[in-house]
């Protein structure tokens, strides 16, 4: 139970990477600001969370089962915290999809959409009426540079996060008319177990009904540039942490927040040309025309670029 004072902070998606971070960073803080309620799906998942969080465990964090994909799960978990009251929302949990968009049933998109799309909307719908009526809250949605900026082969994974920037961008109007904030933090590449893994099982996949080329253009081409990018320009699940628990402190949060600043030149090429064809072009020659030279570049880049200012956030 939250001692007075202390803000309520629920978290999805905690059983491992950035979510673990977040809720650990929290119940850690020096002053004990924050009582975090952690979530995920299954509770037999949760070791990696309780070591992590150590003597903070039973303290200033507690765990509650919730699966965003039923509605019946939300409505239990929020229930289940004391009169309802929660004063920050992180809707961190999400799932990813990659490969040639031919060989992806609709069946895998409607999942991915229903996480990391209808997921977050539950979670506010469900959250909200009671913000509202303290006229107080915050709520953040862990989007990503792709909710901002197309990339090749994450057509599906992209799209559900455009239509989560879109939502939130609506929403984030009404919502300061009742002193609630919402704010979109947006990483780029992040190195978690979630990430290796999923690199590795689709190099190894096969892609039915996509046509040779295609295939080739993805594991030949996309997948060691994708690789080159990730060492190159990748943080930490710790360095997205940092950054939320800045926006969380600040007096006045950002309503997009990008955790790497490497990335702001590359998503300022989409606003600088209204027609679209700078940032679709740029990005066609450098991974089919200039391949070799962005290799080269990324290493470079690696060489000479510090951890703090690779992983540097807001």
């Amino acid at each position: 139970m939250a001692n007075s004072g202390q803000k309520v902070v629920l978290i999805t998606g905690c059983s491992s990477g950035i979510g673990l971070r977040i809720a650990v960073t929290l119940a850690k803080d020096e002053k004990k600001r924050y009582h975090v309620i952690a979530t995920m799906r299954d509770l037999r998942k949760k070791d990696k969370l309780v070591e992590a969080a150590g003597d903070a465990y039973g303290k200033t964090l507690m765990l509650l089962p919730l699966d965003v994909c039923s509605d019946d799960s939300v409505k239990q978990c929020i229930n289940n915290v004391k009169d309802r009251h929660i004063d920050i929302l992180i809707n961190n949990a999400g799932v990813g999809l990659l490969g040639p968009v031919e060989s992806i049933s609709i069946e895998e998109m409607k999942r991915v959409f229903e996480t990391n799309f209808f997921g977050v909307v539950r979670m506010i719908k469900e959250v909200m009426p009671d913000m509202k009526k303290r006229r107080s809250g915050h709520i953040m949605v862990m989007s990503s540079v792709m909710g901002l900026q197309g990339v090749v082969f994450n057509d599906v994974y992209t799209a559900s996060k455009f239509a989560m920037e879109g939502f939130c961008e609506s929403m984030a109007v009404q919502l300061m008319k009742f002193n609630i904030r919402l704010s979109m933090i947006e990483p780029g590449p992040v190195h978690t177990e979630f990430e290796t893994k999923m690199m590795e099982d689709v190099a190894k996949m096969e892609y039915p009904g996509a046509d040779a080329d295609t295939i080739r253009y993805f594991k030949d081409v996309y997948l060691p540039s994708s690789i080159d990018i990730f060492e190159a320009m990748g943080q930490m699940p710790d360095d997205i942490a940092k950054c939320i628990k800045k926006v969380i402190e600040s007096n006045s949060p950002r309503f997009r927040n990008l955790t790497n600043s490497l990335y702001t030149p590359i998503v300022a090429l989409k606003y600088a040309d209204e027609t679209g064809g700078l940032s679709v072009n740029t990005f066609y020659n450098l991974l089919f025309n200039f391949g070799p030279l962005m290799h080269i570049t990324m290493s470079i880049l690696k060489c000479l670029t510090c951890s703090c200012l690779r992983r540097r956030t807001i």
